[in-house]
């Protein structure tokens, strides 16, 4: 089992919605990967030090409880981001709002609305506060580079003639590609507002880079597809089937040691892949999504479990190896949509958005490791 190692993450009880939610981490410092109570002066007398290393196990999946919960939000919730180089998570609404979060203390930094144009997918850049944004109007297809420190567009990019359903950023640099129901995926430099690239496809497409940014895969009609990043004129190196599954592809991502890759569509299909040979590991069902709407699934950091939504709203957890399911949890306030979730990098920690926002981590409480040290 992987170990995970980080910077502190302080949760908040400044939010009378997450006051109870948090009784249970109040006076625990939850890391990225550890978890311990640190020395702190009080009334004249120090705590005494604990600290528990935390592996992503079954156990530690099946622990996990929302431990801060946003209320807040009018509508639901369509993206989520983290930055890989700070603490700081951005997500996209439906009522034209982007929000940045400091993760470390579970708060809302700032609110950027977008009335104009709405807003849909967004991702971070390399740059903890810039980050590019589809539109979500009916009219405007364009994709938008912002800065949320001063809430200025740095660039805008426009190529797409309907909506976008997918958006990743190469990790190695400035390249990222997009997908719409246009039936084309776009290649772009984020210093150049034409596209770099088009490749055309027949269907809807779900597209992602992987961890190194030296492939990206594009999924449509019971198909992945793999490109090579800088050759990706050629066509792709590789074509992989996906277990017969013909209805349309909802999301594709590789695991982060790019191993794995897993495939969502809208008859309630998640599909983990081996991403080299193509050998499909394991298939886990739910209820099926509306046409508007999106399956979305992510692996967790070492890529051994994976955590999806589903049709009805709710949130489940599988282990790869085994192929079992490992948890389930209902959704918020009685949401059917299916909830966009993200874990957190190298974190015992994942985030769901529906109607209301939700950082789900480990309740230590059912942890033996952290039990037996009580």
């Amino acid at each position: 089992m992987l170990k995970l190692y980080g910077p502190h993450i302080y949760w908040s009880t400044n939010s009378e919605d997450n006051t109870p939610k948090l009784r249970r981490a109040r006076r625990g410092i939850l890391l990225l990967g550890r978890v311990e109570r640190s020395a702190m002066i009080g009334g004249g007398q120090a705590e005494r030090e604990e600290r528990v290393a935390l592996e992503i196990s079954e156990e530690l999946v099946r622990s996990m409880e929302p431990g801060a919960v946003f209320r807040d939000y009018n509508c639901r919730i369509s993206s989520i981001d983290f930055n890989k180089n700070s603490s700081y998570m951005v997500t996209a609404s439906d009522d034209d709002s982007i929000r940045l979060y400091d993760v470390a203390t579970a708060t809302c930094l700032k609110t950027i609305n977008s009335k104009k144009y709405g807003v849909d997918l967004v991702c971070f850049t390399s740059h903890p506060t810039t980050v590019i944004y589809s539109s979500r109007n009916g009219w405007d297809d364009s994709l938008r580079l912002l800065s949320l420190h001063d809430n200025k567009y740095l660039r805008y990019f426009k190529g797409h003639h309907d909506r976008v359903v997918s958006l990743s950023l190469c990790s190695a640099g400035e390249s990222f590609i997009s997908g719409s129901l246009d039936r084309t995926v776009l290649l772009w430099d984020q210093r150049v507002e034409k596209c770099q690239g088009l490749l055309r496809v027949q269907g809807r497409p779900a597209a992602a880079y992987d961890d190194q940014g030296l492939v990206f895969a594009i999924a449509f009609g019971g198909f992945i597809r793999l490109f090579d990043s800088r050759m990706y004129h050629k066509g792709p190196f590789e074509i992989f089937s996906v277990a017969g599954d013909l209805s349309e592809a909802n999301v594709v991502k590789f695991s982060n040691d790019g191993r794995r890759m897993l495939l969502t569509t809208m008859g309630g299909h998640i599909h983990v892949l081996d991403s080299f040979r193509g050998t499909l590991l394991s298939t886990y069902s739910v209820k099926p999504v509306a046409e508007e709407s999106t399956l979305d699934a992510t692996f967790s950091p070492e890529g051994m479990h994976v955590v999806a939504g589903s049709g009805d709203g709710s949130t489940h957890a599988w282990s790869v190896r085994s192929g079992k399911q490992v948890q389930s949890w209902m959704g918020g306030h009685g949401s059917e949509a299916p909830p966009v979730i993200k874990w957190a990098p190298g974190s015992p920690m994942f985030v769901t958005g529906s109607s209301e926002l939700a950082f789900v981590i480990p309740d230590l409480s059912k942890l033996s490791a952290y039990a037996n040290r009580k």
